[in-house]
């Protein structure tokens, strides 16, 4: 897989299907062929995650590792894989987006989809206007601290 940067506007249908946009098929075009998984997001602000098959595969693998037996573990495990949810595209190039993730992550019609080197963030539109809007009184602080002393690190 490529890495997946740029930024995609969608609508729902009434029926909450969602047109896999075209520029997105060409970045991944077995997404058409095999599916992918959509499933919770983590962070400050509620939102969904898309995962090829490939990179759920990845993290099923990841959290595979962890001890089953530490609370927090399965805390993690069963955040990132309850209501996981595999999707595959019908005849017109829709998934149908299921209405518990959608109520989650307060998706009503307006989707944006947010390419992340090796995921897709699935953000209601307003939600993700606010979010670059705060972003953007941060952005140079947080872009220093976290990629600014590369050169004083041992990997880059």
């Amino acid at each position: 897989m490529s890495f997946l940067t740029g930024e995609f506007e969608c609508k729902l249908d009434p029926k909450s299907r969602m047109m896999v946009p075209s520029g997105l098929k060409k970045k991944l075009p077995e997404i058409e062929t095999e599916g992918f998984f959509l499933t919770r997001g983590f962070g400050e602000k509620k939102h969904l995650v898309i995962y090829t098959i490939k990179q759920w595969e990845k993290k099923l693998e990841e959290l595979s590792l962890l001890n089953e037996y530490e609370e927090d573990n399965i805390k993690v495990i069963r955040y990132l894989t309850r209501g996981a949810t595999e999707l595959k595209p019908d005849a017109a190039g829709r998934v149908l987006l299921p209405k518990f993730l959608l109520d989650y992550a307060g998706i009503k019609s307006d989707v944006v989809l947010s390419l992340l080197i090796n995921k897709i963030e699935v953000w209601d539109a307003n939600t993700h206007k606010a979010l670059l809007d705060e972003e953007l009184d941060n952005y140079a602080p947080l872009i220093q601290k976290v990629l600014g002393n590369k050169n004083g690190r041992s990997d880059g």
